[in-house]
């Protein structure tokens, strides 16, 4: 999202760049994308996003019938939990990836590093679908799908917040939480995609063949949509202002430490953002990698839960556009805080309808949860990214992103599943779920990044041509 001149060449490190950074990041680029450049970058951030939340999706959507086949016979709840454990794994590597993907990308540019992320993920989602099960190779299973687990997460550590960056630095500034809405609709794209397939196939093969080999056709589907958003990116290029940035770094020789800058200068930046993001972070897991087995487990069947997927992914896009252009009319922190209070409220009645036993009440619950969790989305990929300036922006995004992810998202289902053995109820979670948005209104409230609503309170330059999924 940034239309602005070329900053200044990004200072060492070790100089103090506070009145710095305050320019760079708030300086307003021109808006001088062709239409033809606009179509392309959108739809190489939004087919990245799909296919990193395929792969995600899927494990969610398959964690029961994965459990069954890379772990032993026995206790059912340990398998589900372990197979958990590979999507915390997934995460685990994600802030030391971000901060190496990140870090390649503000020293070699946004275009090379989504190159190589796409790669990444789609050889982690590919393989899980040719591994032999724990009956055939015995220990080996899981630890193979740990490691294809740590490469996809490797791929994807930077994948959101590199391709969010890349968009807006494309874009017009005052229209930048309406491109992170379609930012945030993207992550929909994968998982509505895999909900389809998962549905059609689950109603199409017996029961005996999707638990034995149809499953595996749903990772190996990964391929044709990853090749295809390869081909789009390898024919993008870096917006003018940040390869003019770029080239003056490299012609002037000037030291390059985004990683230190980052962590010692904008450490406190960072902290905001991971609060701000924390509760749709968590509600962002649960609607992608648990509702799914909680329904299921509450007796509503693999069909039914899958079509309360499929309507959530259906009904999250929208949300998130709609959320965009609101923040982008009345202001990020007005949508955040009324937002996230509302979900404070919602959350506990979402699982005590998912307890009910009316499938009505439970699908009602976890669409409206949906809605809620994607409108507030826009702003906070628009922290994530746009907390920061240019020189640092890939590592300090990638960085905050992938720890709030990580320690919150990334065990959100765990958790879940942890605590519904516990106490017997899927409400307890519900509860953990409240506080924590609770703690991202607050943040809202009175630690809202400048960011934000930045665009809002300066004069901002033309408009530039609008994005391309608008004119469909």
């Amino acid at each position: 999202m940034t239309d602005t001149p070329a900053p200044p060449v990004p200072p060492p490190a070790h100089r103090d760049t506070a009145a710095d950074t305050t320019a760079r990041a708030t300086a307003p680029p021109p808006a001088d994308a062709t239409d033809t450049s606009w179509r392309r970058v959108l739809w190489a951030a939004m087919l990245g996003n799909a296919v990193e939340w395929y792969d995600n999706a899927l494990y969610g959507i398959l964690a029961v019938v994965m459990s069954r086949t890379f772990f032993p016979e026995g206790d059912g709840t340990a398998a589900l939990i372990s197979t958990y454990l590979g999507l915390i794994l997934s995460y685990a590597i994600r802030p030391v990836g971000g901060t190496l993907m990140g870090r390649v990308a503000d020293l070699k540019g946004h275009k090379f590093v989504l190159t190589v992320t796409i790669s990444l993920m789609s050889v982690g989602t590919v393989a899980i679908g040719v591994l032999p099960g724990y009956s055939a190779i015995g220990i080996a299973a899981p630890v193979l799908l740990a490691l294809c687990r740590l490469v996809q997460g490797l791929g994807a550590s930077a994948e959101y917040t590199v391709a969010s960056n890349f968009l807006l630095e494309h874009g017009p500034r005052n229209r930048r939480n309406y491109l992170s809405g379609w930012s945030v609709g993207s992550t929909s794209l994968g998982p509505l995609i895999a909900s389809v397939l998962a549905y059609a196939l689950i109603v199409t093969l017996p029961g005996e063949s999707f638990n034995s080999w149809g499953w595996r056709v749903l990772f190996l589907l990964a391929a044709p949509l990853s090749l295809v958003t390869l081909y789009i990116r390898r024919r993008t290029t870096e917006a003018p202002e940040y390869r003019r940035v770029l080239e003056e770094a490299r012609a002037e020789g000037t030291e390059q430490a985004p990683f230190t800058e980052a962590v010692r200068g904008h450490w406190r930046d960072m902290l905001r953002a991971i609060g701000l993001g924390a509760g749709q972070r968590v509600g962002s897991f649960m609607i992608q990698s648990y509702f799914v087995t909680a329904l299921v487990h509450n007796g509503f069947g693999e069909d039914r839960a899958l079509l309360a997927a499929i309507l959530t992914y259906v009904v999250g896009a929208p949300a998130a556009v709609w959320g965009g252009r609101v923040a982008d009319r009345y202001g990020g922190r007005r949508l955040l805080v009324w937002g996230y209070g509302v979900f404070v409220l919602f959350t506990v009645p979402t699982f005590v309808a998912i307890e009910s036993g009316s499938f009505a009440l439970a699908f009602v619950a976890v669409v409206v949860f949906t809605v809620l969790n994607n409108i507030v989305g826009a702003p906070l990929t628009t922290a994530y990214v746009m907390s920061f300036p240019p020189h640092v922006r890939g590592t300090a995004a990638a960085l905050n992103y992938n720890v709030g992810t990580t320690l919150l998202g990334g065990t959100a289902p765990l958790l879940a599943t942890w605590l519904v053995s516990l106490t017997g109820t899927e409400v307890s979670f519900g509860w953990y779920m409240a506080l924590i948005c609770l703690v991202s209104a607050l943040v809202a409230a009175f630690a809202l990044p400048k960011a934000i609503d930045e665009a809002r309170e300066s004069p901002a330059p033309s408009p530039g041509p609008e994005p391309a999924p608008e004119e469909k």
